[in-house]
């Protein structure tokens, strides 16, 4: 893999991490396309995706240094009976409904290495249904938050949601496993579905990503563990360190276009790339022949 390969799937990876339209999909098509595929492919999207978690972590990290602290001060309590559910502070119960939507990933974890086959084949299809269902969700969150804001009532902040809400999103999350299916895509819109301001939906679901980014990066690396595949480590420096400097503004960029009532541009966007991506699919299943054979 050369470093002008591996900076072009940097700035996919910063910048579709966090702008909903599925970075899996984006470095899937980027791959399929330049033929790109199996263990290599995959070492890369990894390396990629803690490119980007370094983004979060530097974008919130005044928000995370609140939680971690809270979250030994919680552990304390709880080994000395201090501990009350109903006197929680407000970042106490993020964290508990950030655990709370972590848990359904645990069913969808028992068909990982389905989701992972859909990314490494050399079939788009499926990644092309995946967007199409990205744009539906992404349209559906945009309208719900547009009818609780002119319904007058009082919205949702991430320290008050429901466990039920927690776990709305920690779904939405779980299906995002897909390739095609924005993870922040989904969480926010899930948020959003619940009813949560647009400024929260974004950070619960960015800081919701750090635990899940990660141990699907350790489990994946596990998962390779065995593989004689030789891989260059410069190429995969090189695209981290791209992913986490895009990523970062990505952050910037995504805040503000939340904010600004613009969201629903990616359901269009995403809506295009799924029925093009449809149509190259087809192309190649009659007639036999990979796109990425004619480049």
């Amino acid at each position: 893999m050369s470093l002008i390969d591996a900076i072009i799937q940097g700035i996919i990876q910063g910048l579709t991490e966090f702008l909903p339209v599925s970075s899996s999909g984006h470095l899937g098509l980027y791959q399929h396309f330049t033929g790109i595929v199996g263990e290599n492919a995959s070492i890369m999207t990894i390396t990629l995706h803690i490119g980007t978690l370094a983004a979060v972590i530097l974008a919130f990290y005044k928000k995370i240094g609140a939680l971690i602290k809270e979250f030994f001060v919680m552990v304390k309590d709880i080994f000395t009976g201090k501990f009350k559910w109903r006197t929680m502070n407000q970042n106490r119960r993020m964290i508990w409904m950030i655990v709370i939507s972590i848990l359904p990933l645990f069913v969808f974890f028992v068909f990982r290495h389905y989701f992972t086959a859909v990314g490494q084949d050399d079939d788009i299809i499926a990644e092309s249904i995946c967007f199409l269902y990205t744009s539906a969700i992404l349209t559906i969150g945009s309208r719900c938050t547009r009818k609780y804001e002119a319904s007058g009532r009082a919205m949702k902040t991430a320290q008050n949601l429901t466990v039920v809400d927690a776990l709305i999103i920690g779904f939405f999350q779980g299906v995002a496993l897909l390739p095609g299916v924005s993870r922040s895509g989904s969480t926010i819109s899930g948020a959003q579905i619940c009813g949560m301001k647009r400024e929260d939906s974004v950070e619960y679901s960015f800081i919701l990503g750090i635990p899940v980014i990660l141990a699907g990066a350790l489990t994946e690396f596990s998962d390779l563990g065995a593989s004689d595949t030789s891989v260059e480590i410069l190429p995969l420096v090189v695209g981290a360190l791209v992913a986490a400097v895009v990523g970062y503004f990505a952050i910037m960029l995504i805040n503000w276009l939340m904010k600004s009532d613009r969201f629903q541009i990616f359901a269009v966007y995403t809506l295009i790339i799924g029925i093009l991506a449809l149509i190259a699919g087809i192309y190649e299943h009659a007639t036999g022949t990979l796109i990425a054979d004619l480049i």
